[in-house]
């Protein structure tokens, strides 16, 4: 697990040299195909070599739950086990990792009534008014779910008035159902956030040299997409899909889109920081690859004790 541009999927791929292990995708972004370049998805090449589960498997048009992941997710890993073969999770999808090692509350239903009143509300006051009314009610949620997520706000917000509690205090204390596993949970981090900023800065501009903005034109020009879909509300994709509606300029699409990526990475980090039994590693270490493979093989010898 770690913040965008940490350097994940590299160390991942070099894991496989060391470990019989097969590499999970846990990216809400990588599943959609023709969503290459802004999702930073390993290229072809390497996907040969090093095969990912969970990349390429929905069109942009569909929406894929935390839920569907976890059933997926589950599937992957026990064909995985049946090889003798480790799982290994990759990725920066914080909620898709909670929900995998955890399982799901049983919230509320949806309500027609509060969601309609909801809906109204959104219509005539706008996302960010609801935004701030979540944080009123619960800045747990509100921090974790982007401003620009209208789907995600109307349901915390909506939990909140069926039940009268906050999303995040349900989540607490509701039955779970954990999987019968042991997760091995490790972070990459950054020693210092102006070198990840930094970092971020690069990659999205390497991100534009390598046509970006086309691959964003190309989705644009299906005709049946829209900016509400989970995947056009991509980090990235969704500052560009607005250059393309010519609703801001080149230049500050590009800031939008460094300062959104900013804004995900200090959410990915807000999760971790809240994590239980968490291995941690500099993410600008060179000694991970043996560090982590060292610490896996402790923790494998003692569950075979």
């Amino acid at each position: 697990m770690g913040p965008t541009a940490s350097g994940k999927t590299n160390l991942a791929i070099d894991l496989l040299s060391h470990l019989e292990c097969e590499i999970v995708s846990v990216d809400s972004a990588m599943i959609y195909r023709g969503m290459d370049i802004g999702t930073a998805k390993p290229s072809k090449l390497v996907l040969d070599q090093a095969p990912h589960r969970l990349i390429d498997t929905h069109d942009p048009s569909e929406v894929y739950s935390a839920a569907e992941f976890r059933t997926d997710a589950i599937r992957i890993i026990e064909e995985i086990f049946s090889k003798g073969h480790i799982p290994l999770l990759v990725g920066g999808t914080m909620l898709y990792f909670h929900v995998l090692q955890h399982g799901i509350a049983t919230l509320p239903p949806a309500n027609p009534i509060i969601r309609e009143q909801l809906k109204t509300e959104l219509k005539n006051f706008g996302l960010k008014k609801l935004h701030d009314r979540l944080a009123n009610i619960d800045p747990i949620a509100a921090q974790r779910i982007h401003p620009n997520d209208p789907q995600r706000v109307l349901r915390a917000l909506e939990v909140a008035l069926v039940s009268g509690k906050p999303l995040t205090e349900l989540q607490r204390t509701l039955p779970f159902s954990p999987l019968p596993y042991f997760f091995i949970n490790i972070a990459l981090l950054p020693d210092d956030r102006d070198l990840l900023h930094k970092a971020i800065t690069t990659r999205f501009h390497t991100m534009l040299d390598l046509g970006l903005t086309e691959e964003v034109e190309k989705l644009f020009k299906r005709g049946d997409l829209h900016a509400n879909l989970p995947a056009i509300r991509t980090v990235g994709y969704r500052q560009i899909w607005n250059y393309l509606l010519n609703t801001s300029s080149y230049t500050d699409m590009q800031d939008l889109a460094i300062i959104a990526t900013r804004q995900l990475a200090k959410r990915q980090l807000t999760w971790l920081r809240s994590w239980q039994k968490l291995n941690i590693f500099s993410s600008n270490s060179k000694e991970n690859v043996n560090k982590i493979v060292e610490l896996i093989k402790i923790n494998l010898n003692k569950k075979s004790s």
